[in-house]
């Protein structure tokens, strides 16, 4: 499983349902598959960053860098498994642990705010100062009990991101 010229087996569909939790139907990982292949041009049963890259939209997303951290190398399976986090039939647990390591680029486990500040600017560029960015990220934060200190694990990111009080429309001062 994992080069142009092999074919799923009904067992490496299944497993991979498996492994992704049953977040796809089994024509949508043969379909998978078939991406998988177009973009494993060489055949060899994993995706390089190159090969990622050559996706427009991967390659136009502001964190496209951080991501390809997460995505080089992939087989098939875990291919499978990182796409089955943007389903509709993810829970927000799971969608909010792949934000989790998109923010924690040094894969220690552990989210700084200096890390978030980092992902902020990505997204946003120019368009608001580091300052703006500051003021934003601290209150947020503190509506969801932290610091700018804090040491966020996993956990602690899931609190503040599925935080039932938590306002995200925040007013930014305009310069």
């Amino acid at each position: 499983m994992g080069n142009a010229s092999s074919m799923l087996t009904q067992y490496d569909i299944e497993d991979v349902q498996d492994h992704c939790d049953h977040l796809f139907a089994q024509q949508e990982i043969v379909s998978l598959y078939q991406r998988f292949c177009q973009l494993d041009r060489n055949s060899k049963g994993f995706i390089s960053a190159d090969e990622f890259l050559s996706v427009p939209e991967f390659a136009m997303n502001p964190l496209s860098q951080r991501l390809l951290k997460m995505v080089d190398g992939l087989n098939f399976k875990d291919f499978v498994a990182v796409l089955s986090t943007f389903s509709a039939k993810a829970s927000v647990a799971q969608k909010i642990e792949l934000i989790f390591k998109v923010y924690d680029s040094d894969c220690n486990g552990k989210v700084t705010f200096d890390d978030i500040m980092e992902v902020l600017r990505d997204l946003t560029g120019s368009f608001i100062s580091d300052k703006q960015r500051e003021e934003v990220l601290s209150q947020v934060l503190h509506e969801a009990g932290y610091t700018r200190d804090s040491l966020l694990l996993l956990n602690d990111f899931i609190k503040i991101m599925d935080h039932p009080g938590l306002k995200m429309e925040v007013e930014v001062p305009i310069d």
